[in-house]
């Protein structure tokens, strides 16, 4: 167990620096527990004894190369050289941290640190990591991204996404494993039975380090050679850092399930006083010296506490806090020009997504079998030839990763289309999308520019599993833009607009109507702004509120029947047109709101309180919703056309009409 440093070739003078950069954290830390039990802190994540993996591998790294630390990590940033106000104001959340008061600890990112901070989920961040490794390969930048893990949070499955996407990509990722061997109070024991984290590796196809974590040199020397080695021939490695916790998961919640005997063995081990003990055996440090760097970083921290201190607290705006969901995006439309082609809808998204490549030489697709394939409804037919591999992605099942990859991304600069086979398969991304696209601006700035193109609805008979209406899953996740056009013409509009906007985009396309709608699309590129319904059919007695396939549905009974009816394609649900909503329903007094989707949690119920909190004083009669069953979607075709709305349409427009 004893820890055995070897200087190679390093000079006094970077030992040195090693030193004060791994005793900061420290000394930090120290100060940190006192003030938490003051109550001056409100939660505290320990890396005491882990230091020397954080110092190692970030000093081990150029400057410009990101690193995605996780909650133990604070010599990531002090490495990185963050200033301690701003550190301690992101503690305190106060305006000058990271996040402005709305995110803790090291939940944040910095494009100035190149430092990408963690989510609670943990897992998540490993795919982000593949997306920015994927940004340095396909412009040959010649740079590393070091992502960490701690052993609990390895066992999550965007563990193995991540590590599988960038074994198949040769993606130039560090995968950071920091063994502490506990996964909060759980012992390694129960969470795997394997050996070590590097057995893993040849599952994988790649290679691996054992490294022991409390030696610096170590880590920093291994590190280094690795990131050289992957600048030039990019691929991934799973380093496995072995360590121990010397506090608890947090301060809160003890250390009483270690076994004292290993809280003795790993004393013994400590990466500061061990390093420290050696620099004295060199002569690179005195006692002399060593009270001088302590008093300097001492000076440092309270200095910087001092500053954090006498900043007010953030006093609450709403504005801001609402503008700040989204990335700002200043719209300026395209007029739609001659010439004009008659085109399905598949044929519409195929042509935008085609015009979309070469207007943003930094746009990206990914999903599955989207390359020679052109995806399984031929959306991306021949892009592959015209765009290469590069930038038309097949990708493995992982669709978490894969989003996960998308932020990466955006994070560089770059932008990301999305492709989920079927809208039902969203599920496996849904942390990506909800916790991470969905919050990254509002939390500390970063945009994601990301669509996510969603095959979904019914009609055609696939069953449960591949006809889902699940708009209203993210309908309720600030910071998502939600689009669902109904017609060719909207389709392609909306959807370069889509890749010109800043922001997290799901971008909805009815299967059913891929192929079965046609319309006279004009060919050159054109935008359509979100948040502008459109009146497709006018009438005064009736408004029938509505979008994707339920515009088909309600023009067919309401022509069919003489229904004289408004009827509003909503086109994008985030943002809402909800002027267009109310300035129809106070001209016909009745309100109708129709989809697909069940009729329970549905869309449908948040705009009916919307015109019911905006209108009451109009309508002659309750808001209705015409929806489809509250069960899933069955396979038969008998069986699902009974599921769906348009089977009861008619019936709830005569009841509401007759009121």
């Amino acid at each position: 167990m004893e820890i055995k440093f070897n200087r190679r070739k390093y000079d006094n003078n970077f030992l040195l620096e090693l030193y004060k950069n791994i005793l900061k954290p420290r000394m930090i830390e120290e100060k940190m527990l006192l003030l938490l039990r003051q109550g001056k802190v409100s939660k505290w994540f320990s890396g005491i004894g882990q230091e020397a993996i954080s110092v190692g591998a970030t000093m081990a790294l150029k400057p410009e190369e990101y690193i995605l630390p996780m909650h133990r990590n604070l010599g990531v940033f002090t490495s990185r050289n963050i200033p301690l106000n701003r550190l301690f104001a992101q503690f305190q959340g106060k305006m000058s941290g990271f996040t402005k008061g709305r995110d803790r600890s090291f939940h944040f990112g910095t494009q100035e640190h190149k430092i990408i901070g963690m989510i609670s989920h943990l897992g998540p961040q490993l795919g982000v990591a593949d997306g920015i490794a994927l940004y340095h390969k396909i412009h040959n930048e010649k740079n590393v991204c070091l992502v960490f893990s701690g052993d609990g949070g390895a066992s999550e499955g965007d563990f193995h996404e991540a590590v599988n996407v960038a074994a198949v990509w040769k993606l130039p990722v560090i995968f950071l494993i920091e063994n502490n061997g506990y996964g909060l109070s759980t012992p390694s024991n129960e969470q795997f039975v394997f050996k070590n984290f590097v057995d893993k590796g040849p599952g994988y196809g790649i290679e691996t380090e054992l490294i022991d974590g409390n030696n610096i040199l170590d880590v920093y020397h291994k590190i280094s050679l690795i990131a050289e080695d992957l600048r030039e021939n990019p691929r991934p490695v799973l380093v496995e850092c072995l360590t121990f916790r010397m506090r608890g998961h947090e301060e809160a919640s003890g250390t009483k399930y270690v076994p004292q005997e290993l809280f003795d063995i790993w004393q013994k081990k400590d990466p500061v006083s061990n390093y420290e003990d050696f620099l004295l055996k060199e002569k690179i440090l005195n006692d002399e010296l060593i009270k001088t760097i302590r008093l300097e970083i001492r000076k440092e921290i309270e200095d910087g506490l001092a500053m954090a201190y006498s900043e007010k607290s953030i006093e609450p705006d709403t504005e801001r806090e609402v503008n700040d969901v989204f990335a700002p995006f200043s719209f300026m439309e395209t007029p739609a020009t001659a010439p004009f082609k008659e085109m399905r809808l598949i044929d519409a998204i195929h042509n935008a997504l085609q015009l979309a490549l070469v207007k943003h030489p930094k746009l990206v697709y990914m999903g599955q079998d989207i390359a020679e394939y052109g995806g399984v409804f031929k959306a991306t037919e021949g892009f592959v030839l015209e765009f290469g591999k590069e930038r038309v992605r097949n990708t493995p099942l992982c669709e978490s990763a894969i989003v996960g990859a998308s932020l990466g991304l955006s994070i560089k600069g770059g932008k990301a289309m999305v492709e989920m086979q079927f809208a039902d398969f969203v599920s496996e991304a849904i942390t990506q999308i909800c916790n991470n696209l969905a919050k990254t601006h509002w939390r500390w700035g970063q945009q994601a520019d990301v669509v996510i193109r969603m095959p979904t609805g019914a009609g055609v008979a696939a069953g449960p599993f591949h006809s889902q209406s699940n708009e209203a899953w993210f309908y309720k996740t600030p910071g998502l833009k939600i689009a669902y056009p109904s017609n060719p013409i909207d389709a392609k509009g909306l959807l370069l607009t889509a890749f010109e906007d800043p922001n997290p985009i799901m971008f909805f396309e009815h299967k059913a109507l891929y192929r079965s709608i046609t319309a006279n699309v004009p060919e050159h590129y054109y935008t359509i702004p979100f948040g502008k319904a459109a009146l497709v059919n006018e009438g005064n007695d009736i408004s029938i509120i509505t979008y994707g396939m339920g515009v088909h549905w309600a023009l067919e009974v309401v022509k069919e029947n003489h229904i004289n009816a408004d009827v509003i394609d909503l086109r994008t649900l985030i943002p809402l047109d909800s002027e267009a909503i109310f300035t129809s329903v106070k001209k016909t007094g009745k309100a109708l709101i129709l989809h697909e989707d069940s009729l329970t949690g549905g869309i449908g119920g948040e705009i009916s309180a919307l015109i019911t909190e905006n209108c009451f004083q109009y309508l002659d009669a309750a808001v209705v919703r015409s929806a489809s069953l509250d069960t899933p979607i069955p396979f038969s075709p008998k069986l699902e056309e009974n599921y769906l709305a348009k089977n009861t349409l008619l019936q709830k427009i005569n009841t509401l009409l007759e009121y």
